[in-house]
């Protein structure tokens, strides 16, 4: 360590060339000339035909070998410009096994992560503008025939706009929940939790939403007696909601939601079924992604429950996952 240290803080008389050709041209002669230096004052004589074909040599093969060495730097760097101008398409060719191509290797990686990064930050910014853009839409139309005298203001049109505002507050909310997430601030109030009261309570709400959106849907409860885990109470709310939700919306109309809980050694397994069609096998891990919403009858929410709720479970130490078949979601956590 205390070498390293050292050598940090040698002279580099170097950096001022731009070319590293040069600097290994330069390396070479400088280097040579020393050695060569040393033995002329050892013997007191060079052959100089032969010390200057031997000083031309080497720089040619320095300058051959070196035009190879340097080609992925050279390409890294133009690849880096059009990254600076939003273009994450370009790749470095990197075929050596030293520390240049590990970096190019490296500088690959990373250019594919950039760009992943930048088509889900586009993917957000559509999303999130449309889902704003359905609520606000209405709403404004809802208030410009109050307005106007079109409509009176009574119970079904207050219902509708107060529809569209819970709608933006839940849109508002889960993009707050994403953003701590991304920012690694998700802290989470664990203690013991009692799961039959909390899915009481969380049936007691769902049935409120799956009112609004009248779908006729009826709520079953199937848990062994007595089930204690530990959790954030209300993240856990949170997840059962958003699945109870889920459920509910692409459920058919007039179907039944199941929840299920049973203990598994030292885990807990929650599972939550509705008597849709199913999943496809290939939407399995597809479903928690963010703005991923069903097809089936009953439309989507916002396309985040899922996702937050994915988070939720991971932060607990637990899993979530499809379970199939049919529709059966299955969130197993650490008792």
């Amino acid at each position: 360590m205390k070498l390293q240290t050292l050598v940090d803080f040698l002279p580099r008389p170097l950096d001022p060339v731009r070319s590293i050709k040069i600097k290994l041209a330069l390396l070479i002669v400088g280097s040579g000339g020393i050695a060569l230096g040393f033995f002329r004052w050892q013997i007191g004589w060079l052959p100089p035909r032969t010390t200057i074909t031997a000083v031309v040599l080497a720089l040619v093969t320095s300058q051959i070998l070196a035009h190879g060495m340097t080609r992925p730097l050279r390409e890294m760097t133009a690849a880096a410009g059009r990254m600076a101008k939003g273009d994450y398409t370009r790749r470095v060719r990197a075929t050596s096994r030293d520390e240049v191509g590990r970096l190019a290797d490296a500088f690959n990686r990373m250019a594919a992560d950039l760009a992943a990064a930048d088509q889900q930050r586009r993917d957000l910014i559509a999303n999130v503008s449309h889902e704003l853009r359905t609520p606000i839409t209405a709403l404004n139309g809802v208030l410009e025939n109050l307005v106007d005298g079109v409509e009176h203001p009574d119970p079904r049109t207050l219902r509708t706009a107060l529809t569209q505002t819970e709608r933006l507050s839940a849109l508002v909310s889960e993009l707050l929940d994403l953003s701590r997430i991304d920012a690694g601030a998700f802290p989470l109030d664990v203690e013991d939790v009692e799961l039959a009261p909390l899915v009481d309570e969380v049936i007691a709400e769902a049935e409120v939403m799956a009112a609004a959106l009248g779908r006729g849907v009826r709520f079953t409860v199937d848990l062994e007696p007595r089930i204690v885990v530990s959790a954030d109470r209300a993240r856990l709310h949170q997840v059962l909601l958003n699945l109870l939700d889920n459920a509910a919306r692409h459920g058919p109309a007039g179907g039944e939601v199941g929840v299920e809980a049973r203990v598994l050694g030292d885990h807990v397994v929650i599972e939550v079924r509705d008597e849709g069609p199913g999943i496809r096998p290939e939407d399995h891990a597809r479903v928690f992604e963010r703005f991923t919403r069903g097809e089936r009858a009953g439309g989507g929410g916002t396309g985040l429950g899922l996702n937050i709720a994915r988070w939720v479970v991971d932060l607990h130490g637990g899993s979530i996952g499809v379970a199939g078949p049919g529709s059966r979601i299955r969130v197993t956590l650490p008792r």
